[in-house]
């Protein structure tokens, strides 16, 4: 089973890779199966950050809340550069009031889930990152008005409901949560919980292609049929994720962070909400209703994106950074 678990993390990415087209070639031949495939993206998605929280020794979430400096830094990233970022970028698309909202909704959200998972997987500080899900699931609740309002208008504000952010909240960070610590209380005494530790740690990699290919192949079908009018936003993603790879990079670097906590800035500013904003999303009027598939969009491209940076990322941030004394 080691052995296995080592081939598995030797050729990660190719195996994303090819998750990622499996799922789209499903999704493309089978359509009808993307209704079942999204209602299985909440359960596999907490499945695979409940192996995650394994991994992380809790106390360290609790030694995380004290690095102000990494706290403030994820931030100052996420709420007042990365909104910048994301006004400049959809000015490109302010003709069509569908993809402009669609955009914003999606760009303007830091990611609070599987961003955990990437970080980890390219050596950045998990348990940092971890520890500041509250707060940036709490920001971005309270600022996402407010950006749609100057961005966007005073009609868009309307449209935001907190629902779905406390749903996902409790759904893919606080229970998952919850199960690792109670595994992690019984393996201090028992056989049982840490023969499940090992079990989940190296079903790591499978859970994730598992999750890539279930987002990707319940999604395709509906971005493909909307492809021609979609295609303006693309270029608008992968913008956004490059400059905000490099931003984090820098902010890493000017508040002197270490490496890990440095990969945590950089996946953190790159990684967006679309799957807790895509309700939102599609509760927007049928006027609209090219704004979910802008968010959907996003979240084909940021996967694709996440998978390179899992390599490229510990390449960048490789000696860049001291650690902080």
């Amino acid at each position: 089973m080691k052995t296995v678990g080592e081939w598995w993390d030797r050729h990660q990415v190719p195996l994303y890779l090819a998750a990622i087209v499996l799922g789209g070639v499903i999704g493309s031949l089978a359509p009808a199966i993307a209704p079942t495939l999204t209602v299985a993206i909440n359960p596999v998605l907490a499945l695979l950050l409940f192996a995650t929280f394994l991994s992380v020794p809790l106390i360290e979430v609790g030694r995380s809340f004290r690095d102000l400096r990494f706290l403030s830094t994820v931030l100052v990233v996420n709420f007042v550069i990365a909104p910048l970022v994301a006004f400049g970028l959809s000015r490109f698309v302010t003709d069509d009031r569908g993809l402009l909202l669609g955009v914003l909704l999606v760009l303007l959200t830091p990611c609070i889930d599987y961003v955990i998972v990437f970080t980890g997987l390219a050596g950045g500080a998990k348990a940092h990152l971890l520890a500041a899900t509250p707060l940036l699931m709490l920001l971005q609740i309270v600022l996402l008005p407010l950006y749609l309002l100057l961005f966007a208008g005073s009609d868009a504000v309307e449209l935001i409901e907190a629902e779905p952010f406390i749903e996902a909240f409790l759904i893919l960070i606080v229970a998952p949560l919850a199960a690792a610590a109670v595994v992690q209380a019984i393996s201090r005494r028992y056989r049982a919980g840490r023969v499940i530790e090992d079990v989940m740690v190296m079903a790591m990699v499978p859970l994730m292609m598992l999750t890539l290919a279930v987002v990707v192949g319940s999604q395709i079908a509906a971005v493909g049929g909307q492809a021609v009018a979609l295609v303006r936003v693309v270029p608008l993603y992968v913008a956004f994720l490059a400059v905000m790879l490099f931003i984090g990079l820098a902010a890493g670097k000017l508040a002197r962070l270490d490496v890990p906590s440095t990969r945590a800035v950089m996946f953190s500013g790159s990684t967006r909400n679309s799957l807790v904003v895509l309700p939102l999303a599609l509760a927007l009027p049928a006027t609209l209703a090219i704004a979910p598939l802008a968010v959907v969009t996003q979240t084909l491209v940021e996967l694709v994106g996440m998978v390179i940076l899992v390599r490229l990322v510990p390449r960048l941030s490789r000696g860049e950074v001291s650690p902080v004394s």
